[in-house]
């Protein structure tokens, strides 16, 4: 591949942003973004504004480069055929569809390329496809629709099941609902059209239904979730026995019957881990229901497996720090959950950045050094004047790699990255907040009097 020589020096002095920028190319690939369009929308049409272009400005604002899309559009307003209503009005009619499309795509040409690269991290249980799925209320948004301006109340857009792959740390599906008040179970008929054999769903305990475990086992598909109490038609059917020590507690297990409404029956282990330190719920111990055969997973790995549901808490974390998806001012729901997916998709691009550091530098070094909020913070500083440098018809080159070919092109690019830039700033234990005093009658403090209070003291 040939770049200019200004191109060739941002890859040596920000060799993130360059591989970032590169990965956007490819995977919103124009042509491929809009022939997805064709194949999967129902209502809207293409005919003054495609689909990727909508895209390319939601991306410049889910990661920060732009600081609205206000913003986006007026930087690209001389390449766009329509007026910013008609870009909103495009961006609010999104359907939910195409927006789930959209992170499916996305994540499916990312994971060829960090296969490719070799930068998935170790599998969780060999032979089986860990997915781990947990929701995501969107925040309330501002009142600009007129019938929220009368109303104190939150607003809220929606809500997505966001499926991930810890493996390769990519949101490959989502499910989205425009109704912010339904319930997560609501939507588990959704979920079950995408369970496929050798699949273990990893799952909190609101996920925790009868159907839904029956359909993942009818399906061939393993599940590993937490009991709810209110968890109806189920029975011991063994002996509790002892099974030693995990990290968070004493292990138990027992095999346990669970019916359904149709007479069907399901054999289970039930592992129940006695905890060192109760939850934050005052919980002292957990049960885990689970189809995985005993000889593939003993308790004591089913309950670290469980454990790794928190890498899909700590990914939502992450694409909060470092990224806009919940932008407050999109008040519409399918513009707020079209704005989260391209957040999602954002966020696998950061994802596949990580899998090139970790096939040049090692799983651990990355995982135990590299902070995901100063890599999104060099992004956002240099885009702007490298897409200046660089103009963007040059990048149009990264649109139809390979895998093999971007696995190559990251890979080099990764060997030029200085780790000690991005290193993350560990912190001790919390400290307990002191206990406040009431505001009711003093309102205001001067900091100035109170710190010479506290000189006065110490002298």
């Amino acid at each position: 591949m040939i770049l200019s020589d200004v191109f060739e020096r941002f890859a040596q002095d920000s060799p993130l942003t360059v591989m970032t920028r590169g990965l956007l190319e490819n995977a919103l690939n124009p042509t491929v973004l809009d022939q997805l369009f064709e194949d999967v929308a129902n209502q809207q049409d293409t005919k003054k504004l495609l689909f990727s272009s909508v895209v390319d400005l939601m991306s410049l604002v889910v990661c920060g480069i732009q600081p609205a899309i206000n913003a986006a559009y007026k930087d690209k307003a001389e390449i766009l055929p329509v007026t910013i209503q008609a870009l909103y009005g495009k961006v609010d009619r999104t359907e939910p569809v195409t927006s789930a499309a959209l992170v499916r795509t996305v994540g499916t040409r990312l994971g060829a390329i960090i296969d490719v690269m070799g930068g998935a991290r170790a599998p969780l249980l060999p032979g089986y496809y860990v997915k781990l799925l947990d929701g995501n209320h969107l925040a309330g948004t501002e009142h600009r629709i007129k019938e929220l301006r009368i109303m104190r109340a939150g607003a809220l857009p929606g809500q997505a099941l966001v499926v991930l792959d810890p493996q390769r740390m990519l949101a490959i599906d989502v499910i989205l609902c425009e109704d912010g008040h339904a319930h997560e179970r609501s939507l588990l008929d959704q979920v079950l059209e995408i369970v496929r054999p050798r699949d273990l769903w990893i799952e909190d305990r609101n996920f925790c239904t009868t159907d839904f475990l029956f359909g993942i086992a009818r399906r061939e598909a393993f599940f590993i979730v937490r009991q709810h109490t209110s968890t109806r038609h189920w029975e011991f059917a063994g002996k509790r026995r002892a099974c030693g020590r995990s990290a968070t507690g004493k292990l138990f297990e027992q095999k346990v019957r669970i019916s359904n409404d149709a007479g069907e029956i399901l054999f289970l282990r039930r592992v129940t881990v006695v905890l060192n330190q109760p939850t934050r719920d005052g919980d002292t111990e957990i049960h885990l229901l689970t189809n995985v055969p005993a000889k593939d997973a003993r308790a004591r790995v089913i309950a670290e497996l469980y454990r790794q549901r928190w890498t899909i808490e700590t990914a939502f974390a992450e694409l909060e720090a470092t990224l806009h998806g919940e932008i407050n001012t999109l008040g519409y729901p399918k513009a707020a959950l079209f704005a989260f997916c391209v957040a999602l998709v954002s966020y696998n691009v950061l994802s596949t950045v990580k899998a090139a550091l970790r096939s040049v530098h090692g799983e651990e070094v990355v995982a135990k050094d590299v902070s995901g909020y100063y890599v999104a913070n060099e992004i956002k500083r240099v885009h702007d004047g490298m897409m200046i440098a660089i103009p963007e018809d040059e990048w149009v080159v990264f649109h139809d790699r390979t895998p093999e070919e971007m696995a190559g092109v990251l890979v080099q690019l990764a060997k030029a990255v200085r780790l000690p830039k991005y290193q993350k700033n560990t912190r001790g234990p919390k400290k307990p907040q002191p206990a406040k005093q009431s505001g009711a009658k003093i309102k205001h403090a001067a900091t100035s009097k109170i710190l010479a209070a506290r000189k006065a003291c110490t002298t």
